[in-house]
């Protein structure tokens, strides 16, 4: 069961490095590194806590609620993943869909690398969304929007390299990747294999051929 969000605050903060701690970056490390792998419900703060080697007054210094501390994790990992987009679908060394492919392959090795317990942090709270704040359902919603975005703008780069069929409608096929990756990655964390995702890629592949 969840820690009590009416805990007594103890403790003093750690010191601020331009108004942004070590402790509180501890705090959404770890918060990261747990909800990928257990999800929302299934975390209690004092796993978190535990893990980041931080006190429960600090922890309320920078998030004044679980809910509070949930937003801010979609936000850290939104702009991780971000990051990690622009690097393979907007690498100029690849074709646009040997782009999508080197991400294929790298979340595969990511997810092997944990030997396929953690999965993507934002598919992981969309599941859970009945059990969640309803004050998520937006962000994680905009969160997939943008990276629709991301994957649209690398399928149009195949269409002006006539690799893609000039008739492809780039919008819908990268809502139809994004609503297929995550079931090939929950897909992978149940069968402790990347096969899933190479499986998906493949037929993504295909169809973009059709």
């Amino acid at each position: 069961m969840d820690t009590p969000l009416t805990l007594r605050r103890r403790g003093r903060p750690p010191k601020e490095l331009n108004g942004y701690s070590d402790s509180r970056e501890a705090l959404l490390r770890a918060g990261v590194a747990m909800l990928t792998e257990k999800g929302f419900a299934a975390t209690a703060l004092e796993d978190i806590l535990r893990e980041a080697s931080v006190p429960k007054g600090s922890f309320y210094h920078y998030f004044g609620s679980k809910e509070a501390f949930g937003l801010e994790l979609i936000e850290h990992y939104s702009g991780f993943f971000a990051s990690k987009l622009n690097r393979f679908l907007r690498n100029p060394s690849r074709a646009p869909l040997q782009r999508i492919q080197d991400f294929v392959d790298d979340a595969d090795r990511g997810m092997r690398r944990y030997d396929y317990r953690r999965g993507c942090l934002i598919g992981n709270l969309g599941q859970e969304m009945s059990a969640l704040p309803e004050s998520y359902r937006g962000r994680l919603n905009n969160v997939f929007a943008d990276w629709q975005d991301r994957l649209a703008e690398c399928l149009q780069l195949a269409q002006q390299n006539r690799t893609l069929p000039a008739t492809a409608d780039c919008a819908q096929l990268a809502e139809f990747f994004w609503t297929g990756w995550e079931g090939a990655v929950l897909r992978a964390r149940l069968a402790r294999s990347g096969a899933p995702l190479q499986t998906f890629a493949g037929g993504f592949f295909r169809l973009l051929e059709t």
